[in-house]
């Protein structure tokens, strides 16, 4: 591995650990797969109650690599162009009319979309052409957005009134479905010791976007070996009941994971392996990423729901089954 790679592996992590422990207690499991969803460009979808600081990691990650960043609250009443913005007719002085074009709060580097399952699934979809192709069209322009651009949306488990489910072809644009759990007894009581008055959220901007650039790049280059390749698209395959082997695959999934999360798997075990130091990526750090790549990808079917299984215990069952495959 160049030398230049080994030093920014060595260096970056550590950095980036020490920025954000500054302001967000605990959560180091969630850190470290934000950033990794960072170094590959790729979409998350952050779930958990109220109050685990979802909002204030987005936050910060922008400020720790000096991007730009929005906020959408979702609301039923959200309408696409106050996402992707709006063409207003103007009159000059000289009473001429021309459109203008007012960018929505989509043209940003990260975007957090809050409580997404809350909008019309009319306004999800304004997200899909946005979060695949990075770019939106309005009245019949296309406008490209900015680099990088990436959607953090999150939603709320147990609260189901007035919620509209994200579609299964929306899910699948989002690289990571993080679940955030409550934080552990020793960092709660940190936190609720914190004086609110003189807390401060503000991160340290210790890197910039030509960094981040850079990361990436270096990220996407760590080798991956056939073999192993082969054996995350096997256990894909797996995940889908007319092509597995494994009885509660055949008995407990309605759908199972698609093409496009054999290639996530790919990208994000090569961004862990970045992160670790590591010269190429092994079983260790497809498995330390799978499970925040297949959750939202693998459907459970009625009898599933019945008897327990749900889609977190069925992805256990198919990593059980990578190590004899790699």
């Amino acid at each position: 591995m160049p030398a230049s790679l080994s030093e920014r592996s060595e260096h970056f992590p550590q950095r980036f650990k020490d920025a954000m422990g500054e302001v967000i207690i605990g959560q180091q499991q969630v850190l470290e797969l934000l950033v990794t969803a960072l170094l590959c460009d790729g979409h998350v979808l952050l779930t958990g109650v109220p109050g685990l600081a979802k909002t204030m990691l987005v936050r910060c990650l922008a400020g720790l690599f000096q991007l730009s960043s929005n906020r959408i609250q979702c609301t039923p009443d959200l309408m696409p162009s106050d996402i992707s913005g709006i063409e207003v007719l103007e009159e000059t002085v000289a009473r001429e009319r021309h459109f203008r074009f007012i960018p929505g709060p989509v043209f940003t580097n990260l975007l957090l979309a809050d409580e997404i399952n809350r909008t019309s699934p009319r306004t999800q979809a304004a997200l899909l052409q946005a979060m695949q192709e990075r770019q939106v069209t309005v009245a019949g322009k296309t406008h490209t957005l900015n680099r990088p651009f990436i959607v953090f949306a999150t939603q709320n488990p147990i609260d189901s009134e007035g919620t509209y489910p994200l579609p299964e072809a929306q899910l699948d644009r989002f690289l990571f479905n993080i679940e955030i759990a409550y934080p552990e007894f020793d960092e709660e009581v940190q936190i609720a010791q914190l004086e609110l008055s003189a807390y401060s959220n503000e991160t340290p901007a210790i890197f910039d976007p030509e960094m981040l650039e850079t990361l990436h790049s270096s990220a996407m280059s760590v080798p991956i070996a056939p073999s192993l390749v082969k054996a995350i698209v096997t256990v894909v395959r797996q995940s889908r009941p007319q092509e597995s082997s494994l009885p509660e695959v055949q008995r407990f999934v309605e759908w199972g994971a698609g093409v496009r999360a054999s290639q996530y798997l790919v990208r994000a075990a090569r961004a862990h392996a970045f992160l670790k130091g590591d010269a190429a990526v092994r079983l260790e750090h497809v498995s330390a990423v799978a499970a925040a790549v297949l959750r939202h990808r693998i459907i459970p079917n009625f009898v599933a729901e019945a008897e327990g299984w749900t889609s977190e215990r069925i992805v256990a069952r198919l990593l059980a089954h990578l190590p004899t495959l790699a």
